[in-house]
């Protein structure tokens, strides 16, 4: 019989290394929250190539050095590096009230407004040439984030001259027919329009200086707190989309005001910018498997894979050929011999195997004895006790063992009167 495996030790260990890897793979893509699809969803936040997102934004700092990346949670967001939140026109105000707070004393924040309304293209009907992100602008709609800036109103209204100026210089506005804009005494305006002076962009008046923010004051600014006191990072409001998003960043003054504006907002922060995704429909929340791939818990997962890892080894390079199982029936007479007797102890029948034990016996000592086959039992037995008498003097006689047998009911009584037997046929064999 050919024992030998269908399948060669590297291909066996090829599938299980395969699998291992992939399953692992699995977990950690569930882990990291890549079960959302792609980022590049035409919505308006900083992974969006579309006419709406600010994928322009962030290749532009990385190419001027910045370190860019995505926060998918608030943990994400607790760096001392400038936090670009773009929440989307239905978004929570206190959702983003709170985030705005914690940064205070973390680092600078960046908050830009959305206006427009944007469809995917290609849903529903072909769009020659259109690509993955892409949309079509279909309408504009004002944010109301009850619980954040409740003091600030903000309006969507045509801006005749067209165009903007700040402290970087002026421009045009990509859509001056729908312009964005904000009203509050708490803000101090840094991008206005041409014409009506209607604040485009500004940052919070929280009392602590900001140089570089308020040396783009287009209204002379003057904090009125000791920046020695206490560190309070500035918050950046822009108004107008158009100013930070693809769409805009078809003209390079737009651009260039961009730029100005996030270095002044990170003056003395780190060169990290940071894209906000969770208010935009990207959260990733705490899972235990999201801990299990994050530091400190990584060491301990890598740890468990090293140790499944060695255990499959040590599996598969075990010491010699397989050992062959034993049938679940064994042959021969003694283990025959050795089942039957188990089953007459299970069921508690020994002191049956009396009578039949002896009768047994008398047969075989008739055969070796040459006695006559047709006498009664009687007489058989009575012929076996004279051979006894003559060849073992003072032996119990083998009728006497053979009623003790019979009459025998306990275990001990059966065996000490079947040896007896045994004993006699021994003794008229030799």
């Amino acid at each position: 019989m050919n024992r030998r495996s269908p399948f060669s030790p590297a291909a066996v260990l090829g599938l299980v290394g395969l699998g291992t890897m992939l399953f692992v793979a699995l977990l950690w893509m569930i882990g990291a929250g890549m079960v959302h699809g792609p980022l590049n969803d035409g919505g308006a936040h900083g992974a969006s190539k579309g006419l709406t997102g600010y994928a322009a934004l962030a290749q532009l700092l990385e190419k001027q050095g910045w370190d860019v990346a995505t926060g998918r949670n608030e943990a994400d967001l607790a760096g001392p590096g400038l936090v670009v939140l773009t929440p989307p026109a239905e978004a929570d105000g206190r959702d983003i009230a709170r985030i705005v707070d914690h940064r205070v004393h973390q680092g600078p924040t960046l908050v830009i407004l959305p206006k427009w309304t944007a469809v995917p293209l290609g849903n529903g009907a072909r769009v020659p040439g259109a690509k993955a992100g892409w949309v079509s602008v279909v309408g504009t709609a004002p944010p109301e984030w009850k619980g954040f800036l409740d003091q600030v109103t903000v309006r969507i209204a045509p801006l005749r001259s067209g165009r903007w100026y700040g402290a970087a210089g002026e421009g045009p506005l990509p859509k001056p027919d729908t312009v964005l804009s904000g009203t509050g005494d708490s803000i101090v305006p840094v991008v206005a329009g041409v014409g009506d002076g209607r604040m485009l962009a500004g940052y919070l008046a929280d009392g602590f200086p900001h140089p570089a923010l308020d040396a783009m004051a287009v209204i002379p600014h003057q904090p009125v707190a000791d920046s020695q006191d206490a560190r309070s990072w500035p918050t950046v409001i822009v108004f107008e989309p158009d100013l930070f998003n693809n769409q805009g960043f078809a003209r390079r003054e737009v651009a260039g005001l961009a730029l100005s504006l996030v270095r002044a907002a990170g003056e003395g922060a780190p060169r990290q910018v940071t894209f906000d995704l969770s208010l935009n429909g990207f959260a990733r929340k705490p899972n235990l498997l999201t801990l299990a791939f994050t530091p400190p818990f990584l060491a301990a997962t890598l740890c468990l894979l090293l140790a499944a890892l060695l255990v499959g080894w040590r599996a598969f390079l075990r010491f010699g050929p397989a050992l062959a199982g034993a049938p679940a029936l064994a042959f021969g007479k003694r283990q025959l011999v050795a089942n039957a007797a188990g089953l007459v102890r299970r069921s508690k029948r020994l002191h049956l195997l009396g009578p039949p034990y002896a009768a047994l016996v008398r047969e075989r000592l008739v055969r070796a004895l040459a006695l006559p086959h047709r006498a009664d039992p009687a007489a058989r037995e009575a012929a076996i006790d004279r051979a006894l008498a003559h060849r073992a003097p003072g032996s119990e006689p083998f009728s006497a063992a053979a009623a003790r047998l019979s009459a025998a009911t306990r275990p001990v009584e059966t065996l000490s009167a079947a040896q007896a037997l045994h004993q006699i046929e021994r003794n008229l064999e030799r």
